[in-house]
């Protein structure tokens, strides 16, 4: 929606304000008079090209009757109207054309600019794709709305041309890019809405020309680059950029804004700190939102002499000191969430009458809080104590009553049990501020409030119900989930100290897959275990491959030291905050799940004679999982059996993932049809597909005459079967049938890393800078999580861009594990035949097969220098002149030039410090040395830039020298360099689509 009332009253007459006011129309009302045939004819060809079917053309537009003359209650989300102006002499023509919420699935139509004096459109709600048409720039609009669409690509620069525009809104679509300079010719604009897209870049200059605005948003983007000078829209009443992007700091010229009602700032990007901003001249300001602006020092006391001020988050900063008294100001609404503030907790917080204002303190070191809970006061979390087990005074009347080895909650439902399992009810509706100990040994915390929320909507903010019939596994623990608009906390306490498996239950209830608006839902959050960020931007519907869908996190190995296990769930601003209706976003969670990974005490006294007895048998399973290991590797090894045997054997094992029956694949890629081929590999081809529930997949077809095939299909289950991250690649499932050995992935829309980068054909992707270093933290990611957080942790040992895929919004996943070999914590190396692409392996372990995550690292150097220049790291045809990207970092480098190095197509368009860091992590990662390449979670940090990089020598030691250095200290076993390699090709990735040199393991 363009504007966000404050009641529907509100919003209806801003409509007839804005249409009777700024679009100066005589009346719209009906009309007797009759369009002219050329006018008649541009609706019939805007219908067509909207997808409408319902107007009835043998009724006149102008008449006001209900075909033409619709509008509905809920006009903020539905609408169908087409409003028309007459002259004495009953000539009509149209001037508004209003079809909200209709879901319509064409394009925004280019016949519109037939309608010469048409001033208002707006098709927001909808599920239009394209852009918006160059035939627009010829027209006099004043108002344009396309809210709640899937619109794509750059916003065309002939939006400049339109002139005579006051109102823009093209919030919650797909545009991407840099905003264009040619924004700044829309001197008339007094309102634009860009939220929810993925624009990047920095901020043109120009938007600072745009001096009649009065409402400005640019929330959830990807922008890049300072927040700009903005003192010049000092008619500013409305600014919000919220997870926009943007680095601090907030620049000293917002003191110039002397008219904002409301500013919400959140989530900036940098490092620096800055103190609180000079506010003390807005004196209308309604609600206030810095949230984590790396805000340091005390809150000022003008706060108090802002007499309007309703609603005030500074949560997530490093403010401190004493909280200045605003009791005399009708402040409802305070979240201070995650800061320093100590001392005492003011007096006039406390007072048991206020029984309205709702304050939030929780994370912060309070030397002394209240002993008692309430109701709208949130202390969790928030004093300083001796006792770190303690999480608020109020928990006294809580006491523990027994030690707990166990936690099951169905997050915002009813008492359900599953199995053997009892998953507690969790049905307090909560609110903004409100720490809850529902019984002695767990309890919730939840903090925010939906920042442009209508205060008339009848649904609960805090619990989701799902809107259709649920099919999955378990569908009870899904029926109902809990919500947050900011944070959310689970404690489990009273726990034993050890060891605990924490699983969180996920499922997007309330987002839809149909063709309209409400589809287009986009939820990200972060999720944190005992204080550990482990899932950042974290996406239900696109972990889950969509709706109604189940996503189950696994943690294991989660510390309980002082009897309190914490898990919570924080809203960064992104996502989208306007479908399925304004204001729900945030963080969604259905069940929780805390067991102990030892036994209770009581269970472990058991009898002398019962542990001889368990010794025994023991021995005795043991003996036979040795036999039954050998036989397995005879098997697999083909010592044994026969393909028949083997195709057998692995349909009837527990791979733990979808078995696909060949005549389900047949019928799903249309008979392996060769307009469904994506590609060729050196193991077989891949196919598009689609099952029968629409999920499109991709089917790799493996030979199974090589061995080499058998050993991939096999590992490549073994491998990621269950692994569940944004950026590794889904398995769905296998077929072993008629001979043929097939696995079964999720699509990925834009195919691989090195289609985007290497490819020339004409449709070549061109990849923007914010995306290329979004897609190399990306892979970092998950490598760190391969490497360091998936309980079967592993070593790829072929990373290169092939193997890196991107889907529809070009997140990359980390593919093809037919290579990858498992990693055991007592080992530091796993001494292996050389198997992997020239050009991207280490050289410890092309040379002597010496293996550890540090070969990954290698290779990842490389693929990053990649993404950086554009260009392989290996020609297909290497000749004698051919210098490799990493020799020619490496001389730039010392020639202080490394910024030759970047694509030359990318031109100026570039952060050059993200850019130079990324070279620079680029370089230390390819060390030649093994022991001093940081590890995948140290380079995500220095590529995000929370961390300095480090300075190596590149000459420092020689390979031998480090090999030999780590075998003296005992950490590898020195092997000998295999001399029997070959040269042969592989498959690289289940998109790739060119020949690579590759070493194989049957050398």
């Amino acid at each position: 929606m363009m504007f966000e009332p404050s009641s529907r009253l509100l919003f209806i007459n801003t409509l007839i304000l804005c249409t009777l006011l700024f679009l100066q129309i005589p009346d719209i009302q009906a009309q007797v008079g009759h369009l002219p045939p050329s006018e008649v004819d541009a609706l019939h060809e805007i219908a067509k090209q909207l997808g409408k079917e319902d107007w009835n053309f043998s009724l006149n537009p102008c008449d006001g009757n209900a075909n033409w003359r619709t509008p509905t209650l809920n006009s903020q989300m539905f609408n169908n109207v087409v409003n028309c102006t007459c002259s004495p002499d009953d000539a009509c023509h149209v001037v508004n054309i209003s079809l909200k919420g209709q879901d319509l699935a064409g394009v925004l139509p280019p016949s519109l600019a037939k309608l010469p004096y048409i001033k208002w459109i707006d098709l927001s709600y909808n599920y239009l794709t394209g852009t918006i048409p160059n035939e627009w720039a010829s027209t006099k609009l004043v108002f344009v709305s396309a809210s709640a669409n899937r619109l794509s690509g750059r916003i065309p620069a002939v939006i400049g041309n339109l002139t005579t525009l006051e109102y823009l809104t093209l919030e919650n679509n797909m545009f991407s890019g840099k905003l264009p300079v040619e924004i700044g010719k829309l001197k008339n604009l007094k309102l634009l809405i860009l939220t929810a897209n993925n624009l990047t870049g920095e901020l043109p200059m120009e938007l600072t020309s745009l001096t009649n605005l009065t409402e400005l948003r640019l929330d959830s983007n990807y922008f890049s680059g300072r927040i700009p000078n903005l003192g010049s829209l000092t008619q500013l009443e409305k600014l919000e950029m919220q997870g926009s992007g943007l680095e601090g700091p907030i620049p000293e010229s917002i003191s110039l804004l002397t008219k904002l009602t409301r500013l919400a700032i959140s989530d900036l990007n940098g490092e620096g700190s800055q103190l609180f901003p000079n506010l003390s001249s807005m004196t209308s300001m309604r609600k206030l939102m810095l949230r984590g602006c790396n805000l340091r020092g005390s809150i000022p006391g003008y706060l108090s002499q802002m007499s309007n001020l309703q609603y005030l988050d500074l949560s997530f900063n490093d403010l401190g000191g004493d909280i200045p008294d605003l009791s005399d100001i009708d402040l409802e609404k305070m979240y201070l969430t995650g800061n320093f503030f100590n001392g005492s907790v003011p007096s006039w917080l406390t007072d048991e009458f206020d029984n309205e204002r709702e304050v939030d303190l929780s994370y912060n070191n309070f030397s002394d809080v209240p002993q008692s809970c309430y109701e709208r006061l949130n202390l969790f979390r928030s004093y300083t104590s001796t006792n770190d087990s303690d999480l608020g005074k109020c928990l006294k009347s809580h006491p523990c009553l027994k030690t707990y080895y166990s936690v099951h909650i169905n997050c915002g439902g009813p008492k359900v049990t599953i199995g053997d399992k009892v998953y507690e009810a969790d049905q307090d509706l909560t609110g903004a501020a409100r720490f809850l100990p529902s019984n002695d040994h767990w309890g919730t915390s939840n903090t925010g409030s939906y920042w442009n929320r209508n205060p008339n909507a009848t649904i609960n903010d805090y619990v989701a119900t799902n809107v259709s019939i649920l099919s999955m596994k378990d569908s009870q623990l899904y029926t109902v989930a809990r919500r947050s608009p900011l944070s959310l906390t689970y404690y489990g306490r009273c726990l034993a100290n050890g060891n605990y498996t924490v699983t969180l239950h996920f499922a997007e209830i309330i987002f839809r897959e149909s063709r309209s608006f409400k589809g287009l839902g986009r939820r990200v959050f972060d999720v944190y275990v005992q204080g550990v960020n482990t899932i950042k931007n974290f996406d239900i519907k696109n972990e889950a491959g969509g709706v109604d869908k189940a996503v189950i996190k696994t943690f294991n190995n989660v510390r309980v030291t002082n009897g309190t296990l914490e898990i919570r769930f924080q809203y960064t601003g992104k996502g989208t905050t306007a479908v399925p209706e304004r204001g729900l976003y945030g963080s969604l969670i259905s069940a929780i799940s805390m067991e102990s990974e030892f036994k209770p005490l009581e269970l472990k006294q058991i009898s002398h004679g019962k542990k001889r007895t368990f010794l025994v048998i023991g021995v005795v399973v043991a003996v036979l999982l040795l036999i039954l290991t050998v036989v397995g590797i005879a098997w697999k090894k083909g010592y044994i059996g026969n393909q028949i045997s083997r195709e057998r054997g692995l349909r009837g094992s527990d791979v733990k993932t979808g078995v696909f029956t060949y005549k389900q694949i047949k019928a799903a890629t249309d008979n392996f049809a060769e307009s469904n081929k994506l590609g060729e590999g050196g193991f077989g081809s891949v196919y598009k597909g689609a099952l029968l529930d629409g999920t499109l997949i991709a089917v790799k077809q493996l030979s199974s005459k090589s061995k080499q095939g058998n050993r991939e299909f096999v590992n490549e289950i073994g491998m990621i079967t269950g692994i569940q991250h944004p950026n590794v690649v889904r398995l769905h499932g296998c077929c072993a049938e008629h001979n043929q050995l097939l696995l079964v992935y999720e699509y990925m829309e834009n195919n691989s890393l090195a289609h985007a980068l290497f490819d020339q054909d004409e449709s070549k992707m061109e990849i923007d800078w914010p995306t290329r270093q979004r897609i190399c933290v990306g892979i970092a990611r998950g490598l760190a999580f391969l490497h360091e957080e998936t309980t079967l942790k592993m070593v790829h040992r072929d990373i290169k861009a092939a193997n890196i895929l991107l889907d529809s919004e070009l997140t990359p996943k980390i593919s093809d594990f037919g290579l990858a070999k498992l990693n055991e914590k007592e080992n530091t190396h796993i001494s292996t035949r050389v198997a992997g692409t020239l050009g991207y392996m280490a050289p410890e372990y092309a040379l002597w097969g010496h293996l550890t995550y540090k070969a990954d690292v290698f290779s990842f150097g490389v693929l990053a220098l990649e993404i950086i220049a554009g260009k392989n790291n290996m020609k297909s045809r290497p000749n004698e002149d051919y210098v490799s990207l990493l020799d020619l970092a490496v001389v730039l480098k010392e020639k202080g030039t490394l910024m030759d190095l970047v694509d030359p197509r990318l031109g100026s368009d570039f952060n050059k410090i993200e850019a130079e860091r990324m070279i620079e992590v680029s370089i230390l990662c390819t060390n030649q040395s093994p022991a001093f390449r940081p590890t995948m979670s140290e380079v995500v940090n220095m590529l995000e830039g929370h961390t300095i990089i480090k300075e190596i020598d590149m000459s420092i030691g020689t390979l031998e020298d480090d090999l030999r250095l780590q075998a003296v200290k005992g950490n590898i076993e020195h092997t000998q360099p295999p001399h029997d390699s070959v040269i042969h090709q592989s498959s690289s990735s289940i998109y790739d689509l060119y020949d690579n040199n590759q070493i194989s393991e049957e050398s």
